[in-house]
């Protein structure tokens, strides 16, 4: 299918060739129709992407703090690959769409195959969509109107923050799409309206939809005529809809503003507000937030509703209320449709936005007889056959995140191994990073890499709550697996993996956890020099994690919380350098998402690892310090390694951090086509596991 994406790095727009995406938990399948360009927003978009280095550090100025951080404690080189893998990732661009559900994911239960639907879909042949961010089409609305759902919907809600009543003035300020979709809603709602803008066109445009207006071209004072409009009294409210750097339009709001009048800012503008501005008229000022409630919280996307008697406006129902008026004939939106477009020509609507031709409502057209076009989940990208080595394995990877494009994908890139498939839910991905390194096949049905008959390891790079399942169907279909941490997030989870692996001595298949850090440089020397200590060890292992945000992945359900999802890293390595089996385990928590783990060894060694999200990022992330027979190892992120009272050894510098990323993939893949012992012992997996979901739930 062809998909509109930008990529970040090189700026360049366009419709790519991708796998079609699957219909997954709580969300549905939708061949497009039509999609709308938002020429506010997207053009925002595309500019970023098309300026140098220095311009996308100016317009991000907190990233750029972030970014020297970074280098003061991971290093220059560590921190410019993460920065190159992140502006590499391709965006899809698009969130009003229109089209027909042909598949419907597990726990959907108010859209069936058939219905024509409204989404927040991008421009894509086919869209995966969350079940409550779609509404179904009215009879007798067609796809080019449909399409302004979402966006409608954006201008909905900003009506609805502004709580106009039959007869109230209001001001429309930025006269593009949403600020025309604007006045005709507020004319629906028995306003009186009063438009402003530079353009002599969208000024008529506005005029024809009832709205008095102000020609800023022609040098009228938009205050003066508003207080003319208002009576001598101040208009109720003021909507911005304009895209500006300037504080003006807010300035320009507040005078026009009754006593306890409204602005709601539904575009984008300055913000440096004046106090006697707001001040002695007691005006409020609010942002409006997307099309309504519910928009960025995961469970309600997902099909969690909102009880109607107490949230009457979500974001599905302010869909489903802006198509009502469209269907009503409230709404024209006719005039504001400038340009159709054939979504393989992508590339030159999005010229339009920068260039002189006058535009507003630019409509993506896709196949005109869309019952014809099957999804199809795979693509091949490279020819097969490329030279290995005899004992290289066929690999596919399940997963093209961050993680797996910042880290797996180039050690695998460097293994020597057959790239033949990759898999990612959503398509785009997989076929941006099939591409990049060569894959034969992207896909988005992971089900269908894990039994290809040709892929002997399969790699994991999921979100937390995936992995065991991927692990369990991989180990069942006779397939050597390497999964990124965890291995799974339940004790439950941990047993159907033991059952499936079987014991070492009869399972013919691997597997491994991307526990890397075991492998680092720095780690193998430090086992190499506490190999000769037959006396207990004390390790204290310091990570200062940095806080995320509660509603982040990590911390829901499908990351399993920070202690599970990323503390098994350092249970392991210190699992590692005890040599010892783990007797038992403590915790005790560190607000706000932080904890303190003591693990005692069998041989009488203890760690204790301290995970604090309340530090400087300044800070290193990693520091280590073993303690044993009159002696120190200290290890500084990876970096450098110190070393007190060991007979020929003070210390080991690297020019870049080394956390074994590396090592690890080459590690495994090694043992998978000699047909040696996994380098992590199963039962080692097993073990850390069981104390990380222990630790956890403490």
């Amino acid at each position: 299918m062809l998909q509109v994406v930008q990529n970040l790095k090189s700026g360049i727009t366009g419709a790519v060739e991708c796998p079609a995406p699957s219909a997954s938990r709580g969300r549905v399948l939708i061949r497009s129709s039509r999609s709308l360009i938002s020429a506010g927003t997207e053009r925002m978009l595309v500019e970023f992407g098309r300026a140098g280095w220095i311009d996308k550090a100016r317009a991000q100025p907190d990233k750029v703090r972030q970014v020297i951080e970074k280098i003061r404690t991971d290093g220059l080189s560590a921190t410019i690959a993460s920065v190159q893998s992140r502006l590499d990732q391709p965006l899809p661009l698009g969130y009003s769409n229109a089209g027909t559900v042909v598949e419907i994911g597990p726990g959907v239960s108010n859209l069936a195959v058939g219905d024509r639907v409204i989404s927040n879909g991008s421009h894509g042949e086919f869209v995966s969509v969350p079940q409550n961010l779609c509404a179904r089409i009215p009879e007798g609305v067609g796809a080019d109107h449909a399409c302004f759902g979402v966006a409608g919907a954006i201008a909905l809600q900003g009506v609805r923050l502004a709580d106009p009543s039959l007869g109230e003035t209001v001001v429309v300020i930025g006269l593009g799409l949403m600020g025309l979709l604007t006045v005709q809603l507020l004319r629906a709602n028995g306003c009186r309206v009063l438009g402003v803008d530079y353009d002599s066109a969208r000024v008529e445009l506005a005029s024809s939809f009832g709205a008095e207006v102000v020609n800023l071209s022609r040098g009228e004072d938009p205050v003066s005529v508003a207080a003319a409009f208002s009576r001598g009294r101040g208009v109720d409210s003021v909507l911005i809809t304009a895209a500006t750097k300037s504080s003006d339009p807010v300035h320009q709001a507040a005078l026009m503003c009754r006593k306890r009048g409204r602005i709601v800012l539904v575009g984008v503008s300055g913000l440096e507000l004046s106090r006697d501005d707001f001040y002695e008229k007691e005006i409020s000022f609010q942002v409006s937030c997307s099309y309504g409630a519910g928009r960025y919280d995961a469970a309600y996307e997902s099909g969690q509703d909102y009880p109607f008697g107490f949230v009457r406006w979500t974001a599905q129902r302010n869909f489903e209320a802006f198509l009502d008026v469209l269907a009503t004939g409230q709404l024209n939106l006719e005039p504001l449709i400038t340009h159709r477009v054939p979504i393989d020509r992508a590339a030159e609507a999005y010229e339009l936005l920068f260039s002189n031709e006058p535009h507003l409502g630019v409509v993506l057209i896709y196949d005109a007889e869309p019952s014809s076009i099957p999804p199809v989940h795979c693509i091949n990208i490279a020819p097969s056959g490329s030279p290995t080595r005899s004992s290289s394995p066929n690999v596919g990877v399940i997963g093209a995140g961050n993680y797996a494009a910042a880290t797996l994908l180039p050690a695998l890139s460097r293994s020597g191994a057959k790239l033949k498939a990759i898999a990612d839910s959503g398509g785009i991905k997989a076929a941006h990073q099939a591409r990049k390194y060569g894959f034969e096949t992207a896909m988005s049905d992971s089900s269908s890499l894990i039994h290809d008959p040709d892929i002997h390891a399969v790699f994991i790079a999921t979100r937390h709550d995936s992995h065991a399942g991927l692990v369990s169907e991989a180990l069942a279909a006779g397939k050597h697996v390497f999964v990124e941490k965890p291995l799974c997030l339940t004790l439950e989870q941990l047993c159907e993996i033991e059952r499936q692996h079987g014991s070492p001595d009869d399972s013919g298949s691997l597997i491994m956890v991307g526990f890397n850090r075991r492998f680092a440089p720095h780690i193998e020397r430090m086992k190499e020099l506490l190999s000769a200590v037959r006396e207990p060890k004390a390790m204290v292992m310091t990570v200062n994690a940095g806080a995320i945000p509660p509603q982040h992945w990590t911390q829901r359900d499908e990351g399993g919380g920070r202690i599970l999802g990323e503390g098994c890293h350092f249970i392991d390595l210190l699992r590692f350098l005890a040599g010892s089996p783990i007797a038992s385990v403590a915790a005790a928590k560190a607000l706000p998402d932080g904890a303190t783990i003591t693990l005692t060894f069998a041989d009488g060694s203890t760690g204790t690892f301290h995970y604090f999200s309340a530090g400087h990022k300044s800070y290193p992330k990693e520091r280590l310090t073993v303690f044993c027979q009159g002696r120190v190892l200290e290890l500084d992120n990876f970096i450098r390694l110190r070393g007190w009272g060991w007979k020929g050894f003070r210390k080991m510098t690297l020019w870049r951090q080394d956390k074994g990323h590396q090592a690890c993939v080459a590690r495994f893949l090694s043992a998978v086509g000699s047909g040696g012992p996994s380098p992590i012992p199963f039962n080692e997996l097993v073990e850390v596991s069981r104390f990380a979901i222990e630790a956890a739930s403490l």
